[in-house]
Protein backbone atom coordinates (compact mmCIF):
# COMPACT_ATOMS: atom_id res chain seq x y z
CA UNK A 1 0.00 0.00 0.00
CA UNK A 2 1.60 3.04 -1.07
CA UNK A 3 0.92 6.22 1.42
CA UNK A 4 -1.42 8.76 0.39
CA UNK A 5 -0.85 12.57 0.58
CA UNK A 6 -3.20 12.26 3.37
CA UNK A 7 -1.30 9.86 5.56
CA UNK A 8 1.62 11.91 5.55
CA UNK A 9 3.31 14.27 8.18
CA UNK A 10 4.59 16.57 5.60
CA UNK A 11 3.30 17.46 2.31
CA UNK A 12 5.27 18.76 -0.54
CA UNK A 13 6.64 22.54 -0.39
CA UNK A 14 5.78 22.42 3.35
CA UNK A 15 8.89 23.61 5.16
CA UNK A 16 9.61 20.20 6.69
CA UNK A 17 10.02 18.98 3.11
CA UNK A 18 12.37 21.32 2.12
CA UNK A 19 14.73 20.46 4.55
CA UNK A 20 14.55 23.11 6.69
CA UNK A 21 15.72 22.36 10.47
CA UNK A 22 13.91 23.33 13.39
CA UNK A 23 10.53 24.27 11.69
CA UNK A 24 6.86 22.52 12.11
CA UNK A 25 5.71 20.26 9.83
CA UNK A 26 1.88 20.41 10.43
CA UNK A 27 0.87 19.23 7.08
CA UNK A 28 -0.94 22.58 6.01
CA UNK A 29 -4.51 21.83 7.18
CA UNK A 30 -6.60 24.81 8.57
CA UNK A 31 -9.20 24.38 10.91
CA UNK A 32 -11.96 27.12 11.12
CA UNK A 33 -10.82 28.11 14.17
CA UNK A 34 -7.67 29.81 13.24
CA UNK A 35 -8.19 33.42 12.32
CA UNK A 36 -7.71 34.32 8.67
CA UNK A 37 -5.53 36.90 7.66
CA UNK A 38 -8.14 39.67 7.72
CA UNK A 39 -8.61 38.66 11.89
CA UNK A 40 -11.59 36.92 10.66
CA UNK A 41 -12.45 34.08 13.31
CA UNK A 42 -15.16 31.24 13.34
CA UNK A 43 -17.67 34.16 13.59
CA UNK A 44 -16.50 36.24 11.07
CA UNK A 45 -14.27 39.59 11.61
CA UNK A 46 -14.50 40.96 15.19
CA UNK A 47 -17.02 42.99 16.14
CA UNK A 48 -15.10 45.24 19.33
CA UNK A 49 -16.34 47.92 21.37
CA UNK A 50 -13.38 49.49 22.25
CA UNK A 51 -14.85 52.69 22.53
CA UNK A 52 -17.53 51.96 24.44
CA UNK A 53 -15.13 50.51 27.12
CA UNK A 54 -12.64 53.02 27.22
CA UNK A 55 -14.89 55.63 27.94
CA UNK A 56 -16.95 53.12 30.85
CA UNK A 57 -13.75 52.83 32.40
CA UNK A 58 -12.67 56.13 32.09
CA UNK A 59 -15.71 57.35 33.54
CA UNK A 60 -14.96 54.40 36.03
CA UNK A 61 -11.68 56.11 37.03
CA UNK A 62 -11.44 59.48 36.07
CA UNK A 63 -14.84 60.66 38.24
CA UNK A 64 -13.77 59.15 41.83
CA UNK A 65 -10.16 61.02 41.19
CA UNK A 66 -11.48 64.02 40.45
CA UNK A 67 -13.40 64.68 42.79
CA UNK A 68 -10.69 63.11 44.95
CA UNK A 69 -8.05 66.33 43.75
CA UNK A 70 -11.52 68.80 44.36
CA UNK A 71 -11.95 67.68 47.80
CA UNK A 72 -8.12 68.32 48.40
CA UNK A 73 -8.00 71.53 46.29
CA UNK A 74 -10.91 72.79 49.23
CA UNK A 75 -8.53 71.42 51.81
CA UNK A 76 -5.73 73.23 50.63
CA UNK A 77 -7.67 76.49 50.29
CA UNK A 78 -9.10 75.88 54.05
CA UNK A 79 -5.59 75.91 55.21
CA UNK A 80 -4.27 78.90 53.43
CA UNK A 81 -7.52 80.32 55.03
CA UNK A 82 -7.10 79.61 58.57
CA UNK A 83 -3.53 80.22 58.49
CA UNK A 84 -3.73 83.59 56.80
CA UNK A 85 -6.96 84.74 58.84
CA UNK A 86 -5.19 83.64 62.07
CA UNK A 87 -2.50 85.87 61.09
CA UNK A 88 -4.01 88.77 60.04
CA UNK A 89 -6.84 88.74 63.24
CA UNK A 90 -4.05 88.87 65.73
CA UNK A 91 -2.21 91.58 64.06
CA UNK A 92 -5.25 93.20 63.63
CA UNK A 93 -6.18 92.66 67.62
CA UNK A 94 -2.75 94.25 69.06
CA UNK A 95 -3.65 97.28 66.74
CA UNK A 96 -6.49 98.37 68.45
CA UNK A 97 -7.02 101.10 71.22
CA UNK A 98 -9.21 98.46 73.77
CA UNK A 99 -9.84 94.91 74.19
CA UNK A 100 -13.35 94.78 72.53
CA UNK A 101 -12.49 96.92 69.86
CA UNK A 102 -9.92 94.58 69.81
CA UNK A 103 -11.99 91.23 69.13
CA UNK A 104 -14.69 93.02 67.60
CA UNK A 105 -11.57 94.01 64.58
CA UNK A 106 -9.98 90.18 64.84
CA UNK A 107 -13.06 88.61 63.70
CA UNK A 108 -13.63 91.07 60.78
CA UNK A 109 -10.47 90.34 59.87
CA UNK A 110 -11.17 86.65 60.12
CA UNK A 111 -14.40 86.54 57.79
CA UNK A 112 -12.86 88.99 54.98
CA UNK A 113 -9.42 86.35 55.31
CA UNK A 114 -11.93 83.28 54.75
CA UNK A 115 -14.31 84.92 52.12
CA UNK A 116 -11.20 86.10 50.24
CA UNK A 117 -10.47 82.05 49.80
CA UNK A 118 -14.65 81.08 49.28
CA UNK A 119 -15.21 80.07 52.33
CA UNK A 120 -18.42 81.17 54.80
CA UNK A 121 -18.66 82.78 57.92
CA UNK A 122 -20.89 80.22 59.22
CA UNK A 123 -18.23 76.98 59.14
CA UNK A 124 -15.24 79.22 60.87
CA UNK A 125 -14.84 79.90 64.65
CA UNK A 126 -12.76 82.04 66.36
CA UNK A 127 -11.07 81.91 70.29
CA UNK A 128 -8.82 84.88 71.45
CA UNK A 129 -6.47 84.22 74.31
CA UNK A 130 -4.57 86.72 76.45
CA UNK A 131 -1.25 85.90 78.54
CA UNK A 132 -1.67 87.92 81.28
CA UNK A 133 -5.14 88.44 81.20
CA UNK A 134 -4.57 92.07 80.46
CA UNK A 135 -4.93 91.68 76.37
CA UNK A 136 -3.48 95.35 76.21
CA UNK A 137 -0.59 95.49 78.17
CA UNK A 138 2.42 96.01 76.83
CA UNK A 139 4.04 92.36 76.25
CA UNK A 140 1.18 90.50 76.44
CA UNK A 141 1.02 87.76 73.63
CA UNK A 142 -2.52 87.79 72.24
CA UNK A 143 -3.14 84.54 70.81
CA UNK A 144 -5.84 84.05 67.67
CA UNK A 145 -7.24 80.60 66.77
CA UNK A 146 -9.56 80.45 63.93
CA UNK A 147 -11.55 76.54 63.45
CA UNK A 148 -12.80 75.62 60.03
CA UNK A 149 -15.46 73.27 58.77
CA UNK A 150 -14.54 72.29 54.91
CA UNK A 151 -17.67 70.43 53.72
CA UNK A 152 -17.44 67.93 50.72
CA UNK A 153 -18.03 69.65 47.37
CA UNK A 154 -20.77 69.28 45.40
CA UNK A 155 -22.89 67.52 47.90
CA UNK A 156 -26.54 68.64 48.70
CA UNK A 157 -28.07 69.06 51.85
CA UNK A 158 -24.28 68.94 53.55
CA UNK A 159 -25.43 71.28 56.55
CA UNK A 160 -28.55 68.56 56.96
CA UNK A 161 -25.79 64.80 56.26
CA UNK A 162 -23.27 66.55 58.59
CA UNK A 163 -20.66 65.49 56.01
CA UNK A 164 -17.24 67.62 55.90
CA UNK A 165 -14.17 67.11 54.38
CA UNK A 166 -12.26 68.22 57.33
CA UNK A 167 -11.66 70.58 60.48
CA UNK A 168 -8.88 72.65 60.43
CA UNK A 169 -7.27 75.43 62.68
CA UNK A 170 -4.81 77.91 62.58
CA UNK A 171 -3.20 79.90 65.50
CA UNK A 172 -1.28 82.97 65.45
CA UNK A 173 0.31 85.05 68.64
CA UNK A 174 1.27 88.48 68.52
CA UNK A 175 2.49 90.29 70.87
CA UNK A 176 1.36 93.99 72.55
CA UNK A 177 3.77 96.71 71.63
CA UNK A 178 5.27 98.69 74.15
CA UNK A 179 4.73 102.55 72.04
CA UNK A 180 1.53 102.44 70.94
Amino acid sequence: MQPSSHDSPTTAGSPASSGMPGRWAGGGVTTATTPGPDGAGPEGPEQGSAVVEFTFLSLLLMVPLVYFIITMSQLQGGSFAVVGAADQAAKVFVSQPDAEAGLAAAEQAVLLALADHGHSAADARVETSCAPEDCMAAGSAVTVTVHLTVTLPFVPFSEALQLNAGQLSASATQLVGRFR
